[in-house]
């Protein structure tokens, strides 16, 4: 008689534990951006979490936003370790999470700088899952072709820059405008036309990868240029 009187409640425990269970994976589905709390690494990486990543692409438009900022340097992205497992989150069509191998062959000729804060200690866990929490407002959103500073949609600068000053309170670099660069050549005028019409906003807020790049509180740890 004794092993019924607690047979009643044990099942009664694992019955609500099954539902419960069932109800937070139906309720709160997996986040691409949690997974994170394991800081310890099989082996040491190169790369660390919240890195800025830099490389080269070849469309026009990139064409034109070297030329414009005089760099050679035309997309970018932040590292995030999730599950031990390293991608860049980059704002293309659409913003999304991209394996980091995958990120690198994107490039010309597979060739990426990676800069790093030079007191990197303030990237603590806590304010880098901030950055990840901040971060998920904008997955999945459009990329920004028109460089508006909003955050109806996005570019990739624009994106790196919010997530650092909103999330962990740090400002890369000072913010331009669009009539601070170099539009007079004929290929980045094209595009302007394209974009623009003869409705150039010339006095638009406006960060580079070139200004990310050339930040005086990053420095580089990797360049494979």
């Amino acid at each position: 008689m004794k092993n019924k009187k607690y047979l009643f409640p044990i099942i009664t425990f694992f019955l609500s534990f099954g539902c419960a269970l069932f109800v937070a994976i139906k309720v709160f589905p997996n986040n691409p951006f949690t997974g994170t709390s394991k800081t310890e690494k099989t082996a040491v990486s190169k790369f660390k979490d919240g890195d800025l990543i830099f490389q080269t692409s070849e469309s026009k438009q990139c064409e034109a936003v070297r030329i414009a900022t005089n760099s050679k340097f035309s997309h970018c992205g932040i590292i995030y370790d999730i599950n031990r497992k390293w991608f860049v989150f980059e704002a293309v069509q659409p913003v999304k999470l991209t394996p980091l191998e995958d990120w690198i062959q994107h490039g010309k000729d597979n060739k990426y700088v990676v800069k790093r804060l030079k007191d990197d200690t303030v990237l603590k866990p806590e304010v880098l899952q901030k950055m990840k929490d901040y971060s998920q407002q904008f997955d999945g959103k459009e990329y920004d072709a028109y460089f508006e500073w909003t955050d109806n949609r996005i570019y990739c600068s624009e994106l790196i820059w919010k997530i650092y000053k909103n999330a962990a309170g740090i400002e890369l670099s000072p913010l331009r405008e669009l009539k601070d660069f170099n539009l007079k050549d004929p290929r980045v005028q094209k595009i302007l036309k394209e974009r623009y019409g003869n409705n150039i906003p010339l006095e638009e807020k406006v960060v580079a990868p070139s200004d990310l790049a050339d930040s005086t509180i990053l420095k580089t740890v990797i360049d494979t240029y």
